[in-house]
């Protein structure tokens, strides 16, 4: 049985009070609950502040370019189905440069889980605007305020196909492990977006003003509502932010629908030798 040392790495280097420690910990939490090792579950990070977690998190883990840990799991995915596989991504990793990629992968309901540090700014680079800002946030690359509207994660999810969509706060780990768990064991692509303070370069997002501004979902609200889980994803227009799953429901993963796939993993499969061949057919 695994405890959390085992998925201990270096000590962190992130600033006290981040939400990134919060974070951090109920990922590991999380693994160990479920009875995973570090042997059992394949990492990709994005580059930032979460993206340092690939030294402080012991797994089988890929550091990957930024905005693109999504297409990284996705060939991990496609290579042994049958393995775990989580990105870890900040909000301008995964919004900003790889949104293209997010898109896409809610879309074909690809079997990863994706857990995303949304703090509204670029910590790692000193506190750049990210793309969940809100309109007129002030930041060293918008200190007149940011001119864009705010992307909206959740409904962003819902709308392009993703189907498991679940909002947490960092300050709360016990409902931060419990989502992430049940993601992981969601089959499909699965979003949690997690509120992270940005302690240093974020002075309007605290831990202070998500107290406030979160509420969680009651146990009775009805997961597979579409047009229910629209309404809650577009509170946040109004500073109202749930927690829990929004949305969720089942659809055949992309991998469950490959017949090459039906039998073993491509892992398990033949190596493929005959390139001789392969190449006469392309010239």
């Amino acid at each position: 049985m695994s405890n959390i040392q085992d998925f201990t790495g270096y000590n962190p280097t992130w600033c006290p009070g981040c939400g990134d420690w919060g974070i951090g910990l109920s990922i590991k939490q999380a693994l160990v609950q479920l009875g995973y090792d570090p042997s059992m579950v394949a990492v990709v990070f994005g580059i930032g502040c979460s993206g340092n977690m690939n030294d402080f998190l012991n797994a089988y883990a890929i550091h990957s370019l930024h905005g693109r840990a999504i297409p990284n799991a996705i060939g991990i995915k496609l290579a042994n189905h049958s393995l775990p596989v989580i990105a870890i991504v900040g909000d301008g990793d995964c919004y900003g440069e790889g949104g293209n990629h997010f898109l896409h992968a809610c879309r074909g309901n690809h079997d990863v889980t994706v857990i995303v540090h949304d703090n509204g700014v670029y910590g790692l680079t000193t506190g750049q605007v990210a793309p969940t800002a809100s309109k007129g946030f002030k930041s060293k690359s918008t200190p007149a305020g940011i001119i864009e509207v705010p992307i909206n994660p959740l409904s962003l999810a819902i709308t392009n196909g993703a189907t498991f969509v679940a909002q947490s706060f960092a300050g709360d780990a016990t409902n931060t492990i419990a989502l992430i768990k049940a993601g992981i064991q969601h089959k499909g692509f699965s979003v949690v977006n997690i509120l992270q303070p940005c302690v240093t370069f974020n002075k309007i997002n605290t831990y202070q003003y998500y107290l406030q501004k979160t509420y969680k979902l009651a146990p009775d609200y009805k997961r597979d509502d579409l047009k229910l889980a629209l309404e809650k994803s577009l509170e946040v227009n109004e500073e109202k932010f749930p927690l829990g799953v929004v949305y969720q429901v089942e659809r055949p993963t992309f991998t469950d629908q490959i017949p090459q796939l039906k039998d073993k993993t491509l892992l398990a499969r033949e190596r493929f030798t005959d390139f001789e061949n392969l190449i006469k057919d392309f010239i």
